[in-house]
């Protein structure tokens, strides 16, 4: 081939293009190229964030797609649609939450479980603020066991056991457990979403508020209570 620099110049030399990134669907953007696990865990998080923000009728495969730089046909082939995608953002939401509370409820004195339950919460809360409102948002596909009351449903039958042990050393019906921890367990979660929203007075101090008022009732219980407007 002839050379056709300049006299006395250097001879050109091919200038390596660089490497090809594929063409993402929406305003020309370039998609990396990702393991497909890495990619999966990719439009997870995506999903995550875009359900807390804006419930899952408000979004959009074109959006998840759209932030993770990749084209539809890839969440379908991951998810296979926005269905499965809900559906592991809500599994591992409900997974994470379980595993935290439960973590909390292991060993120790009664009122040590119910500050470590309300604790456990709340630091969920704080700390996995999108995963929270995944899990409270309603959706027409979530199932019996997979939204934020059945959550607390859960959690609600492992308070059931501690309190079924404390009643029975204090010669109370242990039947009424269930009762109970339902009204414990509901009652911290009510207070959590408020204070989600409030964020004050701090976090340790709406636990010992929980715990003082749960605690001193439970210390107090009547084995046959009655009502007073039916007294009468």
């Amino acid at each position: 081939m002839t050379d056709h620099s300049e006299p006395g110049s250097e001879p050109r030399t091919r200038r390596s293009r660089p490497p090809r990134t594929v063409a993402a669907a929406g305003k020309g953007a370039a998609r990396v190229r990702m393991p497909a696990a890495q990619r999966r865990e990719q439009l997870i998080a995506i999903g995550r964030q875009l359900f807390a923000e804006r419930g899952f009728e408000a979004t959009s495969v074109e959006e998840v797609a759209a932030r993770a730089k990749v084209s539809k046909p890839v969440v379908y082939e991951h998810f296979g649609g926005k269905e499965g995608l809900y559906a592991v953002v809500v599994d591992r939401e409900v997974r994470a939450l379980l595993e935290r509370i439960a973590a909390g409820l292991t060993a120790g004195h009664p009122r040590e479980l119910l500050e470590q339950a309300a604790l456990a919460l709340l630091d969920y809360i704080e700390q996995e603020p999108h995963g929270f409102q995944v899990l409270v948002r309603e959706s027409p596909l979530l199932s019996a066991g997979g939204n934020f009351s059945s959550v607390m449903n859960d959690v609600a039958h492992q308070v059931e056991h501690i309190l079924a042990a404390e009643f029975r050393s204090r010669g109370l019906e242990p039947k009424l457990a269930e009762l109970y921890s339902q009204a414990l367990v509901g009652m911290v979660a009510l207070v959590g979403q408020w204070w989600r929203e409030a964020r004050k007075p701090k976090k340790e101090t709406v636990a010992a508020h929980l715990v003082n008022l749960a605690w001193n009732g439970l210390s107090h219980l009547e084995s046959k209570p009655t009502l007073l407007t039916r007294a009468k």
